[in-house]
């Protein structure tokens, strides 16, 4: 396809007029933004013609791959029939009722938990924002107001608006516009590689590490704890997977204590850990489930949020008018693209597929990349995959963060035709989930050959031996 785009045109726009997200302004306008115009499957080209395969799906999220026609003509026949009406006049829409039953299918339910009931809304940052407005509901409707505290993760990530970052435990996030905002607390996270003791087994720190939910619980006070956020496997903090042991003891610790219990899924589910959602994978029983990003495989904004029926149930029958909601709650567009993005994914059996088959090849071949020296605890989850960058790896030291060694490599997957994302010295990836074995294997390639770049430059700097 012929490239009919003016990049220093577009570049000087951008500088000109667009602000973007997480981004240093004054260093983005001296570089000039790379500027992307089409997508194919895995694949993304830029206004230069570069070809990079596409191994973070977009932002998480672009898991049926790009150029599906089929979610393209749902949105066109939408916006031909209904392209709008809120839900706010008590009305609603089909593909809204239709997307809302459909999901409180494929949730499995844990015990006898299930979820019945669908909020919308437009994204992680909107849905975790309902969350907290539901959580305090609850306890309010219960008799007890007091309960208001909701504890997080430190490096835990839940959105950027003022809620949802002040639930994300980003110390950069929380040092802009005093965050986080009040009866907002965090523990620990439940990263070995950094938190675990010498010769402590996996089993033991997955033990361990849920035992700081315990202990913040009784320094705030029990009966002033509403609820407890985690991500099944944390996304933007850099791929941290926990212990085995993990989930099931924090279960164990909010069942004691009577809080609830929210999982963060907006990353996780779809298929991306091999189940529709990964609480399931993880078994445990959360009241509230965060939503967004596969749901439509980012084809348009959607979000939401699951809500258990431990929850639905007050909030229906003693609850009254919900005091809270969204222009595009149930957006109708939106609700038919997530039904046929769901379809693609039924029928090409991709939830299983990243559970029986392309997850375990990755998990493989992503495996071999710790025989590389600058390599530690390269390790997967489904179709998520980390590595650590490691100046030694027989004593594990780790590079000057001066360095930003994860930039470096960074930059060297963008110039060979790779998107990896870097998360500090974590390189990270969440490839779209139609991936075959062979191009799998193109990407560890492209990794591969990145980790040798940046090893050459890092050992012709001195950095390395």
């Amino acid at each position: 396809m012929p490239n009919t785009v003016n990049t220093a045109e577009i570049q000087a726009l951008d500088s000109a007029h667009f602000l973007h997200p997480f981004t240093d302004f004054q260093d983005l306008n001296a570089r000039g933004a790379k500027v992307i115009t089409r997508a194919d499957g895995i694949y993304i080209w830029d206004s230069e013609g570069n070809r990079l395969l596409d191994a973070m799906s977009g932002l998480w999220c672009v898991s049926v791959g790009y150029g599906r026609k089929e979610l393209a003509d749902a949105a066109y026949q939408q916006m031909l029939t209904l392209p709008y009406y809120n839900s706010f006049f008590q009305t609603t829409n089909v593909p809204a009722a239709t997307l809302a039953a459909k999901l409180a299918s494929l949730a499995p339910k844990v015990d006898g938990r299930g979820f019945e009931h669908v909020f919308y809304s437009c994204s992680g940052s909107e849905s975790n924002d309902s969350n907290v407005r539901m959580v305090r509901r609850y306890w309010d409707l219960l008799g007890q107001p007091q309960r208001k505290v909701i504890i997080s993760r430190h490096n835990g990530y839940h959105g950027s608006t003022m809620a949802a970052a002040s639930l994300s435990g980003m110390s950069g996030m929380h040092a802009q516009g005093d965050l986080p905002i009040p009866n907002i607390t965090h523990i620990e996270q439940p990263y070995g590689v950094e938190n675990a003791l010498p010769g402590e087994t996996a089993d033991a720190f997955g033990l361990r590490a849920a035992g700081w939910l315990e202990a913040k619980i009784l320094e705030v006070g029990p009966d002033k704890v509403a609820a407890f956020i985690g991500e099944p496997v944390q996304g933007a903090g850099g791929v941290i997977i926990p212990p085995a042991t993990y989930w099931p003891e924090i279960q164990r610790i909010v069942d004691k204590y009577g809080i609830l219990l929210i999982s963060d899924e907006v990353i996780c589910a779809f298929g991306r850990l091999g189940h529709w959602f990964a609480y399931e994978k993880f078994g445990y029983k959360p009241d509230l489930v965060t939503f967004a990003k596969g749901v439509t495989s980012g084809y348009i904004p959607l979000g939401g949020v699951l809500v258990g029926d431990r929850v639905a149930k007050v909030l229906i029958e003693k609850g009254g008018e919900f005091n809270h909601g969204y222009t595009y709650s149930g957006h109708p567009v939106a609700c038919a693209v997530a039904l046929a993005n769901i379809a693609i994914m039924e029928r090409e059996n991709l939830v299983e597929r990243v559970r029986t088959d392309i997850g375990p090849y990755l998990a493989q071949k992503y495996g071999a990349l710790n025989d590389h020296p600058l390599v530690a605890h390269a390790e997967t989850c489904g179709f998520v995959a980390g590595l650590v960058l490691v100046k030694n790896k027989q004593t594990g030291e780790r590079f000057d963060e001066s360095l930003s060694v994860g930039m470096l490599c960074r930059k060297h997957c963008f110039a060979n035709g790779l998107v990896m994302r870097a998360v500090g010295d974590r390189m990270i990836i969440a490839p779209p989930l139609v991936m075959t074995h062979a191009q799998i294997d193109e990407m560890v390639a492209l990794i591969l050959l990145c980790l040798d770049l940046t090893w050459q430059e890092l050992k012709a700097a001195g950095h390395v031996q």
